[in-house]
Formats: structure tokens, C-alpha cells, sequence
């Protein structure tokens, strides 16, 4: 069963770049409460983000970068503009074009509920030995994080780095991931 994400009348200030957002504060527990940063049609956002990320990832050889659905779908799209490197989404439901898909699961801070993420047939043809970056909206608890390493470690392509807009949460945990910004969580 999905989590209840509860809103708070409360924001968190954050800039990318020029761009400034408040994002929502929403209850995903009895005592914790997140910011939550939604790109999905936030042009504005999501093209400084991938401005500021292709920098960060500066002279960095990689063939390809690499995503879970649904929310940072943009970014991918939009860092694969920069960085003119095609980018790969890995699926949250199996679909029969896949071929022989690999799998993965993973939690959700936002969900609450287990999912499986899929990678294609095809996509895994394009990665298998090649140098990849992972792509994430957040990364809070590292569950997708971990689920994505899982499937091209299994398709034998070689994670150089994973990027993120934010981390959120404990920032010692997600110190080898490029972030542009880290998200604290909040005790009600």
C-alpha cells in the first residue's frame, strides 16, 4: 500500500542556480516530514539543474546516463542535451517489449511501498561495458540508488558517478554522489 503524504503549511527554500523554489514540507511519518522537490514541468529548474550538473561532471568519460521513472525523467532528458550522451530510463512495470529485462527492488521514501525497476533488453545491449552515470532527482534513503547500481552491475556496465538535483537526509551517507544541493529532513 502507498505511503500518505501529508501536507505541511510550511516551506524549504532552495536554489539552483538563478532559480529559486519553495518546496512543500509534507508528512511521511508520525514524526518526519520532507521537502518535496517535483520537476515534472518545471522547465526553468530542471534545465539550471542539468546546466550545473554537466559541469560538475566536467571532463568525465561516460557513454551513457541512466535513470529510474518517473520524476527525473527530465532531468536525464535535459542533462543528455548538455551533455550530448544518450540516457536510459529504467521502467517501473514490466512491459513484453522489454525482451529479457533485468530487475531490481527498491523503496521509495515517497511510495512507501516496494517496486521493481526494469531494464530493457535493449538498453541493456547499449550499456553492457560501458561507462555510465547515474541520474536521480533526490536521493534520500539510497534504495533506487542501490536498485540502479544492482541492474548495471548485472548488465556489466561500470558506474564513474551518480548526480543527483539534491540529497536529502543524512549528507555523510550520499558523499560520493554529485549533488547540487542537500535537503534536511524535519522532525515534527
Amino acid at each position: 500500500m502507498a505511503m500518505s503524504l501529508s501536507p505541511l503549511n510550511r516551506t524549504y527554500s532552495l536554489n539552483i542556480g538563478p532559480v529559486h523554489r519553495e518546496l512543500p514540507l509534507f508528512s511521511v511519518g508520525p514524526d518526519l516530514a520532507i521537502a518535496v522537490l517535483n520537476i515534472l514541468g518545471d522547465t526553468e529548474l530542471t534545465e539550471a539543474a542539468a546546466q550545473a550538473l554537466s559541469l560538475r561532471l566536467g571532463d568525465l568519460e561516460f557513454a551513457a546516463l541512466v535513470t529510474a521513472e518517473t520524476k527525473s525523467i527530465p532531468l536525464a532528458h535535459a542533462l543528455s542535451v548538455c551533455s550530448r550522451k544518450p540516457y536510459v530510463v529504467l521502467r517501473k512495470s514490466y512491459k513484453p517489449y522489454m525482451g529479457e529485462p533485468l530487475s531490481a527492488k527498491t523503496l521509495s521514501i515517497t511510495t512507501g511501498a516496494p517496486q521493481t525497476l526494469y531494464l530493457d533488453g535493449k538498453d541493456r545491449q547499449l550499456l553492457q561495458g560501458q561507462k555510465v552515470v547515474l541520474v536521480d532527482d533526490v536521493i534520500s534513503t539510497g534504495s533506487t540508488l542501490s536498485a540502479m547500481r544492482e541492474l548495471m552491475s548485472a548488465a556489466g556496465a561500470r558506474i564513474v558517478a551518480a548526480t543527483a538535483i539534491c540529497t536529502e537526509g543524512d549528507a555523510e551517507r550520499h558523499s560520493d554522489v554529485i549533488a547540487l544541493a542537500h535537503l534536511p529532513l524535519f522532525s515534527l
